[in-house]
């Protein structure tokens, strides 16, 4: 408690306070959340269900499909970390999603769904279809499954299934394409060797006309420069094939352009730098992208990307071209080295006509040109015929290991009641405590003894709490009549220990309670053996006759006009050294009736026939009577109901009292609701009460004086 205290003095909060609020304003917290948690109910009702379905594929890498060239001078498949980054952005690609739009229909099935006259168009088709799909790579896996979400169950499993299957076609055409654009390569260079070999051909048939050959001896005379000869044909042959072969390398990738050309050059060079630059230039396009759909274009994170994006692609650049100039250099120096070795050739011949006949050196010539033209045309047929049976084969690019199926219609995906249904009852409870806080932080009321002595500037000296009746009807054994034996012993203190006195029990305003606390506080000052008299001075409004069930048409009114005389208006009751005196039935013409003198005449008498005098006082605001009662009686208890008026009427009510000379005795807080709001104040007396009840009882049973209670 003091440490509480502490805190609130030093204007700071404890936890227990917040507590105390949200306690006592628990229905509203209440009230809010079941009124949320009902509307998110409502609104998870309305909701459209959709249901989800996955399909789950493989993806593979592409492998070498076209081997153009000799394996010494491909380049070696290695590992593309940034392989399936890239297949995730093309399985979400607009060259995708528009193809599997057309295949389903999707214009239309939306334009019917959203009851459209016509189809929907398509760019708003495909900027739902990227609303309603999500595409994902499983964890440490080559494994991406494709989920789609849509209102028809069918529907979205057809779409998922869809997507895989147009990528997977997609993937196919591409791999195609491109070992069709290498045999159309492959075609072109055979028509041109082909036509070589029939010149040849007719060239060796034109010599044989002419020499009047029939019969041909080959190998008639074996020298050296003949071996010489067939050994630099045979270099010849290959050397050309290889000029040739760099030939085609060298104008399919003059051809290509974009993706291919760099594929291409991949396979066909292992360059190493150019492959980190496009794994470079792919993950800068992927960070682009993402970072566009949060950023602006202008963003300087997105600006940086950018920058780093085109010195990349100009690296980039720069590896191609310098590539290319590689391949075109090893062209040329092919060239010129069949070139060299034709001219070897030439030379080795000449040396051969001296020792060949002249009659027979043409046509071998003739001949042997004819075998090299045919060995050249036989390794592009052999060739053109591996890559047409590898165009045939079948691709396998991705395998779908679970095909998406329709979820049953009690399986939908969203709305999630057990979700829904809990954020509404958390932003209930949430508002509700913010309500709950803003209505204390607008409720200036007294709530707490704190309060009273903070505000007041005054000490409590009694806590009453709530449904407490008048103790003629619970009776003296009654639980609430400790709070009025507390309330007489604090009294007694608050004035040094004196013995009895006058004491005026006053409110800031109507129905705090003065009535019935004055009542009881007198019940049980008469019940432990004090002398006691309850003066009902609300003449505008009296109540104490109620209580008692007397009359109340003679009383202080008579006394105070000396109608009557003091002994004759004060009734005794039936309870044992209690006395009353009513109030009186009020004239019309009352102005100056409370005279002071007379009151301070009255009080005094009263005060010697007495122990105590109780004067039931009207409300303090607006009303003169009250202002002159607490000018004149010992003491003056101040009433405030718990929660009921601003503090600022209580504040101004005990300014009034001291501004006419009166003195405050102290607050009496009433109906305070104990259980729920400041139990933490009072728990552990009222315990300690019922624990003692029975001890309470002898206690009271037993007579006592004034001045044994007093000690």
């Amino acid at each position: 408690m003091d440490h509480l205290n502490e805190n609130q003095e030093g204007n700071s909060l404890h936890f227990l306070d917040y507590w105390r609020v949200i306690r006592s304003r628990k229905e509203i917290i209440l009230i809010v959340m079941v009124l949320v948690g009902i509307t998110g109910v409502i609104v998870t009702n309305l909701m459209e269900k959709r249901y989800k379905a996955t399909c789950l594929i493989r993806v593979y890498e592409d492998s070498q499909n076209m081997q153009v060239f000799n394996n010494q001078l491909m380049g070696s498949s290695q590992y593309n970390p940034y392989f399936l980054m890239t297949e995730l952005e093309i399985l979400g690609s607009e060259m995708v999603l528009s193809q599997v739009i057309e295949n389903l229909s999707l214009t239309k099935v939306w334009g019917e769904e959203f009851e459209m006259p016509g189809p929907i168009p398509k760019q708003d088709a495909l900027n739902l279809l990227k609303k309603r799909i999500s595409i994902q790579q499983q964890r440490n896996t080559s494994n991406i499954s494709i989920t789609a979400v849509s209102s028809n169950p069918v529907q979205a499993a057809h779409i998922a299934n869809e997507i895989a299957k147009v990528y997977g076609q997609q993937r196919i055409e591409q791999s195609v394409e491109q070992v069709r654009v290498g045999l159309s390569t492959l075609d072109t260079l055979m028509e041109e060797e082909n036509l070589k070999v029939i010149a040849a051909e007719d060239r060796l048939e034109e010599i044989r006309e002419e020499l009047d050959l029939t019969t041909i001896n080959y190998g008639v005379r074996i020298t050296a420069e003949s071996e010489r000869v067939r050994q630099l044909q045979a270099d010849l042959m290959s050397y050309r094939v290889d000029m040739l072969t760099r030939k085609a390398r060298l104008d399919e990738i003059e051809n290509l352009e974009g993706e291919g050309l760099i594929n291409s050059l991949l396979m066909t060079v292992p360059d190493q730098s150019l492959e980190m630059l496009r794994s470079q230039e792919s993950d800068f396009e992927i960070q682009l992208s993402m970072q566009l759909q949060n950023l602006g274009e202008n963003h300087p994170d997105v600006l940086q990307m950018k920058e780093g994006l085109r010195r990349t692609q100009q690296k980039l650049e720069a590896a191609i071209l310098g590539i290319k100039a590689g391949l075109r250099t090893d062209y040329l120096v092919a060239k010129s080295r069949v070139e060299a070795l034709e001219s070897e050739l030439e030379k080795v011949e000449a040396a051969e006509r001296d020792a060949q006949s002249r009659k027979m050196l043409p046509f071998e010539r003739a001949e042997r040109k004819v075998r090299v033209q045919r060995s050249i045309y036989a390794s592009l047929q052999a060739r053109a015929a591996q890559e047409g049976v590898d165009v045939a084969l079948p691709r396998m690019p991705i395998k779908i290991f679970e095909m998406a199926t329709p979820a049953d219609e009690k399986n939908f995906y969203t709305p999630n009641y057990v979700l829904n249904i809990a954020l509404s009852l958390f932003l209930g409870g949430f508002c509700g405590v913010g309500l709950a806080f803003f209505i204390e932080y607008l409720d200036t009321s007294v709530k707490t003894v704190d309060d009273v002595e903070r505000y007041l500037n005054t000490s409590v000296i009694g806590v009453i709490p709530q449904k407490v009746k008048t103790l003629n009807i619970e009776g003296i054994e009654s639980p609430h009549s400790e709070s009025y034996r507390v309330l007489r012993t604090n009294l007694q203190f608050s004035r040094d220990g004196k013995t009895g006195g006058a004491f005026a029990v006053a409110s800031g305003g109507v129905g705090e309670g003065k009535s019935t606390t004055l009542f009881n506080l007198a019940f049980v000052c008469a019940a432990m053996g004090d002398k006691v008299l309850i003066v009902d001075s609300d003449m505008r409004r009296p109540v104490q006759h109620k209580i008692m069930g007397m009359s109340n048409r003679y009383g202080l009114v008579n006394v105070l006009m000396r109608d009557m005389p003091l002994e004759d208006a004060i009734k005794p009751t039936e309870h044992k050294n209690l006395h009353f005196l009513p109030s009186g039935q009020l004239p019309k013409h009352a102005v100056g009736m409370l005279d002071t003198q007379r009151v301070r005449d009255l009080i005094t008498n009263l005060k010697a026939r007495y122990d105590f005098v109780f004067f039931d006082s009207p409300p303090i605001m607006g009303i003169s009577d009250s202002s002159i009662l607490a000018s004149e009686v010992d003491g003056v208890m101040l009433v405030v109901q718990y929660r009921k008026y601003p503090r600022q009427m209580s504040a101004r009510a005990k300014h009034l009292v001291e501004n006419v000379g009166g003195k405050i005795a102290g607050v009496v807080l009433n109906n305070i609701n104990i259980l729920r709001d400041d139990y933490y104040y009072y728990n552990s007396y009222y315990t300690h009460y019922s624990e003692t009840d029975n001890e309470s009882k002898d206690l009271d049973a037993a007579p006592q004086t004034p001045s044994q209670e007093r000690f």
